[in-house]
């Protein structure tokens, strides 16, 4: 089974969008519940912003293959994924492109893919909270970051803000939710 996680209703058949023209999918539905919720767009909704597209993906994967949840700032996981709900969507059947090596158990589509089931994810957070709690998912949160953790997150937030590629909708959002490490108003 390949699984896929969206905030949108009602998907019958799953497109190929973005840069690379790839869908994506997990082999471990655990690891779409990230992507129930896309923090860069729910800021931007919040604020009435126009979004660009940007997405924050705060995760990694445990030495032994669990993804792994990173609370970057303060409530993170709250501000996020609580009472947001989504969709995990299902597909039987697809041929693997074999294009994406950097995310473990995932799985892409060039072509379009039909969804066989879906699954109704009332509240993004308590889905969350549920696979870690099974062990399915580890979750880091911003309370136990060390502070080799914080110096890292300082200087990898900073360069983001400055990177010239980073749109606007982004750089919103850094700004609002690590206004005590940015150190520059690029």
């Amino acid at each position: 089974m390949f699984y896929h996680a969206s905030d949108t209703k009602g998907i019958e058949v799953l497109e190929p969008r973005g840069e690379d023209g790839l869908v994506y999918f997990s082999t471990k539905r655990e690891n779409t519940l990230v992507y129930l919720v896309n923090a860069v767009k729910k800021f931007c909704k919040e604020q009435r912003l126009e979004f660009e597209g940007s997405h924050w993906g705060p995760y990694g994967f445990t030495q032994d293959g669990r993804l792994e949840l990173h609370e970057y700032y303060e409530n993170a996981l709250e501000k996020t994924y609580k009472g947001v709900p989504g969709y995990i969507y299902m597909a039987e059947d697809m041929n693997d492109t074999g294009d994406c090596k950097y995310i473990k158990n995932v799985a892409t589509s060039n072509v379009p893919v039909k969804v066989t089931a879906v699954e109704y994810v009332p509240d993004a957070l308590e889905a969350i909270l549920q696979a870690e709690r099974q062990g399915l998912i580890a979750i880091r949160r911003y309370a136990e970051m060390s502070d080799n953790g914080h110096k890292w997150l300082e200087k990898t937030i900073n360069e983001e803000y400055l990177n010239k590629k980073v749109t606007q909708d982004y750089k919103a959002f850094l700004k609002a939710n690590f206004v005590d490490i940015l150190k520059c108003d690029g």
